[in-house]
C-alpha cells in the first residue's frame, strides 16, 4: 500500500492574522490583494524549502556557519491559470530566475462533478528532469489539480518530484490525492472543514480568482 500523500500545513500567528483578513467577506479587493500577497510569500518560502537540499558550511565575517543550500536552478514553477498566477508571482518574487510553465484547465460550472477540460499546457523542454512547484491557491474537489498532475506526468515529470503549493485545501481534495498521486507532496496554509453542495470550501474564502482579480458579481 502506498504511503498517504504527505501534507505540510503552515501554522503561525502571522498566518492566522492574514487569514482573518482574507476570509472576511467584507475585505475589498485592494486589501485582499495586499494580505494575500503577504500570505503567499510565506507559503512560497515554505514550498521552496521542501526542494532538495545539500548541507553546506560557509565562512561568516566572524566565524563559520553550517547550513544548507537549495539548488534553485533545478526547479520549475507551474501555475494553473488564472488563480494560480497570483501564487506564481509570489514564487517568482522569492526565486526571480525560476523558469515557468503554464496550464489552462476549465471545469464545467454547471455540472461541477464532470472531468475538467485541458485547453493548454506549455513547459520548459527539460521539465522531466526537474523538481516542479505546481501552484494553485485552492484544492477543493481536486479536479483541476489532479488533471494538472496527470499532464505533468505525461510530460515525464516524476510524481515524487512534484510539490503542490496551495493556500487552502479540504479533506475531500486531499483524499483524492492520496488515492491517485500519493507521492505528490502538498504544502498548504490551511486544511478547512469540508466542501459544500456547490463545491466551495467551508469556511473557505470564496472564489480566490474573483476576489484577487476583482471580478466578483456586484
Amino acid at each position: 500500500m502506498a504511503t498517504p500523500t504527505p501534507v505540510k500545513v503552515i501554522t503561525s500567528n502571522a498566518v492566522k492574522h492574514l487569514f482573518t483578513r482574507l476570509r472576511d467577506k467584507n475585505t475589498e479587493t485592494e486589501k485582499f490583494v495586499y494580505y494575500a500577497n503577504r500570505l503567499m510569500r510565506i507559503l512560497a518560502e515554505e514550498g521552496i524549502a521542501e526542494l532538495p537540499q545539500v548541507q553546506k558550511t560557509i565562512e561568516t565575517p566572524c566565524g563559520t556557519f553550517s547550513g544548507c543550500e537549495i539548488d534553485e536552478n533545478n526547479c520549475i514553477a507551474v501555475s494553473i491559470i488564472r488563480a494560480g498566477d497570483s501564487l506564481l508571482d509570489a514564487v517568482r518574487f522569492c526565486l526571480p530566475s525560476v523558469r515557468v510553465g503554464k496550464i489552462l484547465i476549465q471545469r464545467n460550472e454547471e455540472t461541477k462533478e464532470k472531468e475538467p477540460i485541458m485547453y493548454y499546457a506549455k513547459f520548459p523542454k527539460d521539465i522531466a528532469d526537474r523538481q516542479v512547484l505546481l501552484v494553485d491557491p485552492m484544492l477543493a474537489s481536486g479536479g483541476s489539480s489532479l488533471c494538472a498532475i496527470n499532464c505533468l506526468l505525461e510530460h515525464g515529470v516524476k510524481e515524487e518530484n512534484i510539490i503542490f503549493l496551495n493556500v487552502i485545501c479540504c479533506p475531500e481534495g486531499i483524499e483524492k490525492f492520496q488515492k491517485q498521486y500519493p507521492r505528490v507532496k502538498i504544502v498548504t496554509a490551511a486544511v478547512d472543514e469540508c466542501l459544500n453542495e456547490n463545491k466551495y470550501i467551508v469556511p473557505g474564502i470564496g472564489d480566490w480568482g474573483d476576489r484577487f482579480y476583482g471580478t466578483m458579481d456586484l
